[in-house]
């Protein structure tokens, strides 16, 4: 009942039909200002490798993670881009960070796209650096494009290719740094793990350059090896970092491997992945050679894909 504050007002006669005074239509784009922002919900959508999934952290406003048929591929928080939750990541950002002086912009050639982490990382620690990313599967590509766009001018070019042919068709001596981060469902294909591969990568390289390389393996690491031969013929500084249960063998695991004609910083990278929240070691010198052991090249003609993990090394539940 409305009223006047003094006495009860009596009901309302009816309006005249000639002149209705029908309620006012909400506008269905106004939005409450006070309302609340509905959660992200997981998105999934088939791509050319399998069924791609991007799926929200809870934690964080705008984060996502993105797996490929059950298996991690990304993290990517869209507001905070130096926020890496993957190990190997966080290695091959260690790298990135030394490959020259804080802030000192690089020119970077990825191959492997995913959902673009490292590239983001990079625009946002060394602005005015130039990224040109290759990923051969077009429907993750467009996935990543309409839900994780790229800030503007982020400085990253990212076309659909794949990811020997960029390389061969790249300038010679073009790229500071050569990130591989390339997987056919769980596995490193195996024209990415030839000689012929390797002296693409050295062709693309400026004579300081590095090649940075997330690989997968365990004991008796056989891949691993070959993968460390074959650049070993073309650059004198290797290294590999990785949890120190991969390297004893104990489990199967992400291996990043790192090689340059320029020595490597090598101090650096291990007080940096040791202080890790995810700590790692850095294996070189002697101890590379005894793991490279009677290892020889590997040709295109005999050149085969990473092992396959065993079943939940790289699931999520």
């Amino acid at each position: 009942m409305r009223g006047t504050g003094q006495e009860p007002a009596s009901a309302p006669a009816p309006a005249p039909a000639s002149d209705p005074s029908p309620a006012p239509e909400a506008n269905p784009d106004t939005v409450t200002p006070d309302a609340p922002t509905p959660d992200p919900i997981p998105i999934t959508r088939p791509v050319d490798c399998g069924t791609a999934k991007l799926m929200p952290d809870v934690d964080r406003a705008r984060a996502w993670l993105l797996t490929v048929d059950g298996a991690p591929q990304s993290y990517v928080d869209l507001d905070a881009p130096t926020e890496l939750e993957f190990e190997y990541a966080r290695r091959l950002a260690a790298l990135l960070d030394a490959a020259a002086a804080p802030t000192e912009p690089l020119d970077v050639l990825h191959l492997g796209g995913g959902a673009l982490t490292l590239p983001r990382y990079l625009a946002a620690t060394r602005p005015g650096s130039r990224q040109d990313v290759v990923e051969a599967d077009r429907g993750l590509l467009a996935l990543v494009a309409e839900h994780l766009p790229l800030p503007p001018d982020s400085g990253i070019a990212v076309r659909a290719e794949d990811a020997r042919t960029a390389l061969e068709a790249a300038p010679e001596r073009s790229a500071d740094v050569i990130v591989a981060d390339v997987f056919g469902g769980s596995r490193v294909p195996a024209h990415l793990a030839s000689a012929e591969y390797a002296r693409a990568a050295a062709r693309v390289l400026r004579p300081y350059g590095v090649y940075a390389a997330n690989l997968a393996d365990s004991a008796p690491f056989d891949f691993l090896r070959a993968q460390l031969a074959n650049f070993a013929t073309l650059f004198d500084h290797l290294c590999v970092i990785a949890e120190p249960a991969v390297l004893r063998g104990r489990r199967f695991g992400n291996i990043v491997m790192a090689a340059s004609r320029a020595e490597l910083p090598i101090t650096r990278l291990a007080r940096r992945t040791a202080a890790d929240v995810f700590p790692a070691r850095v294996e070189h010198g002697a101890a590379l050679r005894r793991l490279i052991g009677d290892a020889v090249p590997v040709h295109d003609d005999q050149a085969v894909p990473s092992p396959r993990p065993p079943d939940g090394a790289f699931s999520i539940g």
